[in-house]
């Protein structure tokens, strides 16, 4: 790809390296280069625009900073993926819906639906005897084709009589929990940590078992304080960020 470019302004009062930088992220966010399409290396970008690599060095540190950009150790620097933005860390939509909501195509596979003793920790985090019966849900979500999320959720038997044998492919775990069941979350509980998937979830996921990915664990109940869902989710960090905003 053959680009032209504007000449920097050499008696401006803002420094080279950030009009170079300007200039390289305007490409990037307007879809010119794409995700991890190699940039002109540091001679080239220096003979471009004239500019010492001191200069280019620094301009590129800066992207890097950004997340804009990636360098791959004697290779060069390259675009980074875009990652979807997701605000439900800090709200009680569902992850599903948000990703709709961004227009993105969301799948859901039930991998399980079973009942069985509530262990240790979800009985922690529901509020409910070990041993008491719940349903566990096993599922895989893919964004865009992407293998995207794995989660196991479980939530006390008494409260959705019968999930485990409802029709859950494709559909947004919360939505059937309001319409069927009452169910309607008003606080959660989140605690976020990097882990490193097992050989079954990193297979299911189509990574590595040495590929990091945000672990996030969660307890929702309603405005009565009753606890409904606890679950676990494996998210891959190469393709999610999440947004919290503190006001």
């Amino acid at each position: 790809m053959t680009l032209t470019y504007p000449p920097l302004d050499r008696e401006g009062a803002e420094p080279l390296w950030m009009q170079l930088m300007r200039a390289l992220r305007a490409e990037i966010e307007s879809g010119v280069r794409l995700p991890d399409q190699p940039l002109p290396s540091e001679a080239e970008l220096s003979d471009l625009f004239g500019v010492s690599r001191t200069v280019v060095r620094e301009a590129l540190r800066e992207l890097v900073q950004e997340r804009l950009i990636y360098k791959v150790k004697g290779r060069g620097a390259f675009v980074a993926p875009r990652k979807t933005e997701l605000r439900f860390i800090g709200s009680m939509s569902g992850s599903a819906d948000d990703l709709r909501e961004s227009g993105r195509r969301v799948t859901t596979q039930a991998i399980s639906q079973t009942l069985g003793e509530a262990d240790e920790r979800e009985a922690a985090l529901l509020r409910i005897p070990a041993g008491e019966q719940v349903v566990r849900l096993r599922r895989l979500r893919r964004v865009d084709g992407q293998p995207w999320l794995l989660v196991v959720t479980a939530l006390p038997a008494r409260l959705v009589p019968g999930l485990e044998r409802a029709i859950l492919e494709n559909q947004s775990l919360y939505d059937v929990l309001r319409r069927r069941y009452g169910l309607e979350p008003a606080a959660a509980d989140r605690w976020i940590e990097a882990v490193f998937p097992d050989a079954e979830e990193a297979a299911l996921l189509e990574v590595s078992t040495s590929t990091p990915l945000l672990g996030i664990e969660s307890v929702a109940w309603t405005k009565d304080d009753i606890r409904f869902e606890a679950y676990y989710a494996l998210h891959r960090s190469d393709q999610t960020r999440f947004y919290v905003g503190i006001r």
